[in-house]
């Protein structure tokens, strides 16, 4: 990365760490102080839910105020916004109150992480977004760490500091967005695909965006108060969480590397497989300190990493036209599974006991694995065309930053192969092949509703007074060849198709060929 793209990157990288620090903790701080005010499961879990809906919202609608006012201006509306509410909260209890707060809270966060996405978005091109997206990674989830262990520094001075610390990281995480010596950059406005369109294009990439949300947002906000009603301290319960984190930074990229090499669809099985065992494990087995932080490492990093390998899968099948909106209509799908998770889970906590959220981890895992295998059977997964890129789920412009270069041209390499028309019809797609290619000088492997065909075995079985030899022959003609040879189908086929020579041809097909096993229809 060149000095002069590193330097437009590094204020909004280091705003973005600021204010990760302070908000990496606050679930944890709100579902502790729920529960050591005495409250239920349930109150905790509605409370927390508070944030995402925030999230979804602001998701839909940021884009518009920044469109309106422009990066810094809010940059810095969205951080006061945060600092406020959070000042708030430490300033009086009341259950009713802190889920207004947080809402807004939520909202206002995921404006902040709009305005350093679409900075970062625009700071380079498509050929340089994946370092720019390796270091916002970074600076997302080692913030996250560093907020989990400061738990145990607040711990002491009071249960108004943690609340101070979070508004004071707020406030100082504006100061590097506003010496930028720079011009506003340009933002578009997010036009994600309907929930419809992105169940006809990837069911699985649907389902996988929507389990991530539901276990992702029970992990941040009752994930604590499991640990503190185990018998752990808050100290203690900080540092499960940042261990729990950490292994989601570490292990997300060797796991969606992993996924470039597979299957997807297979890795997403042994992902929710996992999950459930290591689930089944916590409820059945007692456990030393050290043995749960393993677990808990292990959980993170595979549960942290269903939204992203179910992303890279819906894109080894959409059109490259489509990438941006479809990464953004998934974003939407998992904030709504983020928002229905805390108070859908907490109830089965109160009525059966804190133990039943790794219950309900294990039901997740389980109904993705059954999902999974069935999408499996009807149709299996293509080999991956577009390279794994480890995200996050936070903005629409988020989305936007995770289409590299390298996954337009992955899509681009597989639009010929089906007609895709109908679930995005608003985007230009490749015409797709629907029988025998034609191709210069020689025969082009293809797909249709019978299956695999080499090109060349076909030339021979329909062109009955034509021997091999000739075949071939016909097939490197020159320029002054006069005629071409017809090559008549088979039965059921309308129309012959000449093997022609150059100019006239406009049927050719992508230098790639389609995976062997692949047939026509839906993921």
């Amino acid at each position: 990365m060149s000095p002069q793209l590193l330097a437009m990157a590094i204020a909004p990288l280091l705003g973005l760490f600021i204010l990760g620090i302070g908000n990496g903790y606050m679930a944890t701080l709100i579902s502790l102080s729920l529960d050591a005010a005495g409250e239920s499961q349930v109150v905790v879990g509605v409370v927390s839910s508070a944030y995402f809906i925030g999230l979804a919202l602001g998701s839909m609608f940021n884009d518009r105020l920044l469109l309106a006012i422009g990066h810094i201006r809010a940059y810095g509306t969205f951080a006061s916004l945060v600092a406020v509410t959070v000042l708030l909260q430490g300033l009086f209890f009341d259950p009713t109150a802190w889920f207004v707060l947080r809402l807004i809270g939520g909202w206002a966060t995921v404006g902040v992480f709009l305005v350093i996405e679409s900075w970062l978005l625009t700071s380079g091109d498509s050929h340089v977004r994946g370092r720019l997206l390796a270091l916002y990674m970074i600076a997302i989830y080692a913030s996250g760490v560093i907020g989990q262990l400061l738990l145990s520094v607040t711990q002491a001075m009071g249960d108004t500091a943690p609340f101070m610390v979070v508004g004071i990281m707020a406030s100082l995480s504006v100061l590097p967005m506003a010496m930028i010596p720079r011009v506003t950059p340009l933002l578009d406005k997010a036009e994600p695909l309907s929930p419809l369109r992105l169940i006809t294009l990837t069911p699985t990439g649907v389902m996988g965006s929507f389990g991530s949300g539901l276990l992702v947002a029970a992990v941040y906000t009752l994930m604590p108060l499991y640990l503190q009603r185990s018998g752990f301290g808050v100290a203690a319960v900080g540092q499960l969480m940042a261990i729990m984190i950490l292994g989601a930074m570490l292990l997300q990229y060797p796991v969606g590397r992993w996924s470039d090499r597979h299957d997807r669809q297979l890795v997403l099985i042994l992902i929710g497989i996992f999950c459930a065992l290591v689930s089944v494990v916590v409820l059945m087995v007692p456990l030393p300190p050290w043995g749960l932080a393993g677990l808990l490492f292990l959980l993170g990093g595979g549960g942290f990493s269903v939204y992203a390998v179910a992303v890279s899968h819906a894109a080894d099948r959409a059109p490259a036209g489509a990438l941006v909106p479809m990464s953004q209509g998934l974003l939407l799908i998992n904030a709504l599974g983020s928002t229905i998770s805390p108070p859908a889970v907490s109830p089965i906590m109160a009525a059966l006991g804190d133990g039943a959220l790794f219950g309900a981890f294990g039901t997740f895992g389980a109904v993705l694995v059954l999902f999974f295998g069935w999408r499996r059977m009807v149709r299996p997964a293509p080999v991956p065309v577009v390279p794994f890129s480890p995200s996050t789920p936070l903005s629409s412009v988020g989305a936007e930053l995770a289409v590299t270069e390298q996954w337009v041209q992955g899509a681009r390499s597989h639009e010929y192969m089906e007609d895709l028309s109908d679930a995005v019809p608003d985007v230009d797609v490749a015409e797709p092949i629907v029988g025998p290619p034609v191709e210069e000088n020689h025969y082009v492997a293809y797909y249709d509703e019978e299956g695999f065909h080499d090109g060349y075995s076909d030339a021979l079985h329909d062109a009955p007074d034509t021997t091999g030899d000739e075949v071939a022959r016909h097939a490197g003609h020159s320029e002054g060849d006069a005629e071409p040879v017809a090559l008549t189908h088979s039965e059921g086929d309308a129309e012959p198709v000449a093997l022609t020579q150059g100019e006239g041809t406009d049927r050719t097909a992508p230098s790639q060929t389609p995976p062997f096993d692949e047939a026509p229809g839906q993921r």
